[in-house]
């Protein structure tokens, strides 16, 4: 009877799996649960809000404010997935230091944590991008990543086999590290397809930063990487991350700019610098933004332009590279900013 009562309770809630331990047998002779585990299946979770789940992982943990943040970047777009997780707020006595990781592919994810790890660290998070994410959602959990004070240094690392264009990782990282004017070492492994163009987008945009950034492929290993990822935090001299905004052009929001909505943000082009920048925006959106009438404009629907954020994500970061300024690419994160305080 009471197995039955067991799988009855596990169906109705659709349970992956329940566990009763220890279940105790009393001098009476009646069975008892002390205690009870139930995991619920990730994806049935909005069918239950009877069971006020708030955030639909497995953590060990009531959820942060970050996590919040970073879930609901996850459900308001599924191109590939977006895991995070707070780990730990202070380095642990005798570590090299706080670290933010940032995974692509969940066993290769969970070596190259190993390897940082063995490298005398300690890991502020656990984050995985993977599943061919859009540049915008990596570019998101990387500005949640840095959300987190006193990090040492900025390591990402996964399977290095990953099936997923990397450039578009590239680009979303470039991004938020540009924005956030990155003044810690980072080290990156994005091993899989493209990585060649991947490393070349992450060295271009190094030399706009304050801290190294070194990009680094499938035959690196994550044993080496973090060696090399060491060697930079100690050249750092101890300096460690502080939160920040996003650095914002002065054009976006002004009235007199051009502006296209994207998904979860919008595009901003400073109409009265457009003659000087038109044909490099042309060429850097793949001819998604093109001139009408001297003004700029879209070649696309708005509902087909409002999916094309990570082309045009690539496009604000190659007009960066170029020197151009007049393109920006505003991509929401709701509470991220009021969470770290101020803007800039």
């Amino acid at each position: 009877e009471s197995i039955r009562k067991l799988f009855v309770a596990a169906r109705s809630v659709e349970a992956r799996s329940l566990e009763i331990n220890p279940l105790v047998l009393t001098k009476s002779g009646e069975f008892v649960v002390a205690d009870c585990r139930i995991t619920i299946d990730d994806y049935a979770v909005a069918r239950h809000p009877e069971l006020g789940i708030e955030i639909a992982r497995e953590f060990d943990h009531p959820p942060t404010a970050l996590e919040r943040i970073a879930y609901a970047v996850e459900q308001n777009d599924h191109r590939g997935t977006f895991y995070f997780a707070q780990l730990a707020t202070a380095a642990a006595k005798g570590s090299k230091g706080l670290v933010g990781f940032h995974g692509a592919g969940g066993g290769g994810s969970m070596m190259s944590m190993d390897a940082i790890v063995n490298a005398g660290f300690t890991v502020a998070n656990f984050t995985d991008t993977s599943g061919n994410p859009s540049a915008s959602k990596v570019y998101r959990a990387a500005r949640i990543i840095l959300a987190q004070p006193d990090l040492v240094g900025y390591f990402g690392s996964g399977s290095g086999v990953a099936s997923q264009e990397q450039y578009w990782s590239a680009y979303g990282l470039a991004k938020a590290f540009w924005e956030l004017d990155l003044d810690i070492p980072a080290v990156i492994r994005l091993g899989g397809n493209t990585e060649d163009r991947a490393v070349d987008i992450l060295q271009r945009m190094s030399k706009l930063l304050r801290a190294p950034v070194e990009g680094y492929r499938k035959t690196d290993t994550p044993a080496m990487i973090a060696g090399r990822f060491a060697e930079l935090v100690e050249s750092a001299g101890g300096a460690k991350w502080k939160p920040r905004p996003p650095r914002v052009p002065k054009f976006v929001k002004d009235p007199s700019s051009t502006m296209f909505p994207v998904k979860n943000g919008c595009v901003w082009i400073d109409t009265a610098k457009w003659p000087q920048i038109r044909s490099a925006i042309e060429t850097h959106s793949g001819e998604l933004i093109v001139d009408h009438a001297g003004a700029p404009a879209t070649s696309l629907p708005s509902e087909e332009l409002a999916t094309k954020d990570s082309e045009l994500l690539a496009c604000d970061v190659e007009s960066r590279l170029a020197g151009l300024e007049g393109f920006y690419l505003e991509l929401d994160i709701p509470g991220l900013d009021e969470l770290i305080g101020g803007t800039r």
